[in-house]
């Protein structure tokens, strides 16, 4: 299997329309990107479903807002100021939220991702903890961490997971994809937090 006809390897492709020519995030482009991972957390079992439900509604409130009005809202920044102007930004239901927490679910499939090729070793539930550990459980309250660490005791081996990633390709794509990745992932949060909107919480 050729790395364009896996998940990960159609995402390098979109990755490189991310980003403006002055080097801003684009709205839909970045929305698409991780709107296309969906088939790999799914694909993870049980364990991700509270992920991949915590994914697609915030992915589903910023395309809404998006499509009202595509050209105001045509970079992710445009939506935090236009929220911070409207003083509606920390609302729980605000897209500045949705965006906060959609960089935060896939901060947490980055680590896993480098966790699975990093450490062949560990098992998948070790793996999936650490990462948890590293990225979410720190914004999570003591219910939402419970009901996760639960979770992370049922996933598939993983022998699974690596073809689900790629198979005999899986380190490669998952090496190029993080390089890509990350660096928007980080540029998501230094906007955020310059905007003082990078530490909010859950339950």
């Amino acid at each position: 299997m050729g790395s364009e006809g896996t998940v990960l390897g159609a995402s390098s492709e979109v990755v490189k329309y991310v980003r403006s020519e002055q080097g801003e995030l684009l709205t839909k482009p970045f929305l698409d990107l991780c709107r296309l991972l969906f088939p790999v957390i799914d694909n993870l079992g049980p364990t991700l479903s509270a992920v991949k439900c915590d994914v697609g509604s915030n992915l589903s409130r910023l395309e809404a807002l998006y499509s009202s009005d595509p050209l105001k809202y045509s970079l992710l920044q445009s939506i935090l100021q236009a929220e911070i102007q409207a003083k509606t930004a920390k609302k729980p239901s605000s897209c500045t939220n949705g965006l906060l927490w959609l960089t935060r679910a896939m901060d947490f499939f980055v680590e896993l991702l480098r966790n699975v090729i990093e450490h062949p070793e560990w098992s998948m539930t070790h793996a999936c903890t650490i990462s948890y550990n590293k990225t979410l459980k720190r914004w999570h309250g003591w219910l939402t961490s419970s009901s996760f660490m639960v979770a992370l005791k049922v996933v598939p081996e993983r022998k699974k997971v690596i073809q689900i990633l790629g198979g005999p390709n899986a380190n490669t794509e998952i090496e190029r994809f993080c390089a890509q990745f990350v660096p928007m992932l980080e540029a998501n949060h230094k906007l955020l937090a310059s905007f003082g909107l990078d530490n909010l919480k859950s339950i």
